[in-house]
């Protein structure tokens, strides 16, 4: 089954509306977890999110999505109280059933570590 052309890449809003939840990390220092939820706006290749769930209570990014990479940087604040930031480049897939998975592969610039988080959209 082939996703519907909104949700192929190239579409101006492929990312617009969709509401994605963590699934996996493997970032040792990671943050995010099953109850995040990141929700997602785009406009051409320009991309905006606002997040939130596991120790983060609020975060923001703001990237571009070109084909199937999606680079951006990210701040957000923590339930400790902390403010931490990095950036990320990501590949984004269109799944046969019409959601899209995201791959994250992160470079903290406010403390140490990298790693990789899986997003999948909610359906």
């Amino acid at each position: 089954m082939s996703p519907p052309a909104s949700r192929r890449f190239g579409a101006p809003n492929l990312l617009t509306g969709s509401v994605h939840g963590e699934r996996t990390t493997t970032a040792a220092d990671g943050v995010v977890n099953s109850d995040t939820r990141v929700h997602f706006i785009q406009k051409g290749e320009r991309v905006a999110a606002r997040y939130a769930g596991g120790t983060v209570t609020r975060g923001w990014l703001v990237g571009r999505l070109t084909g199937s990479e999606l680079v951006f940087r990210y701040l957000q604040r923590e339930a400790a109280g902390g403010l931490h930031s990095g950036h990320s480049v990501c590949t984004v897939e269109a799944l046969d059933t019409g959601r899209v998975r995201i791959v994250e592969r992160i470079t903290w610039t406010t403390r140490e570590g990298s790693g990789t988080n899986l997003f999948e959209e909610i359906a």
